[in-house]
C-alpha cells in the first residue's frame, strides 16, 4: 500500500523559512507529475506548485519568486523550500503525486506565518 507522508511544517515568523518534504512509502512506480497544495481555513484548496518527472515547473502567482519545488526520482521524494513566507502562506500543504497506479494524496502538514 501506498502512503505519502509530508513533514517540515511548523510555525514561523513573517519573513522566515521552511522546507516541506513528502516522501512515498511502498511500492509505486513510474512518478510523473509531483504537487503542493495548500487549503487555507474557509478557503477552497489551491495549487501551490507543481513538478514533471523531467523537472519542468510551474508555480501559483502568489508564490512565484519566493517558493522552490523540487524532486528526488530516485528517492520518490517532492520538497518544497519555502522562503520570505507571509501570513497569507498560512494553511495546511498537502502532496499529490500522480502515476500508473493512481493518484495519490499525504495526510497534510500545517504552516503557521505569525509573530
Amino acid at each position: 500500500q501506498v502512503q505519502l507522508v509530508e513533514s517540515g511544517g511548523g510555525l514561523v515568523q513573517p519573513g522566515g523559512s521552511l522546507r516541506l518534504s513528502c516522501a512515498a512509502s511502498g511500492r509505486i512506480f513510474n512518478i510523473y507529475d509531483m504537487d503542493w497544495y495548500r487549503q487555507a481555513p474557509g478557503k477552497q484548496r489551491e495549487l501551490v506548485a507543481g513538478i514533471t518527472r523531467s523537472g519542468s515547473t510551474n508555480y501559483a502567482d502568489s508564490v512565484k519568486g519566493r517558493f522552490t519545488i523540487s524532486r528526488d526520482n530516485a528517492k520518490n521524494t517532492l520538497y518544497l523550500q519555502m522562503d520570505s513566507l507571509k501570513p497569507e502562506d498560512t494553511a495546511v500543504y498537502s502532496c499529490n503525486f500522480r502515476s500508473l497506479q493512481g493518484d495519490y494524496w499525504g495526510q497534510g502538514t500545517q504552516v503557521t506565518v505569525s509573530s
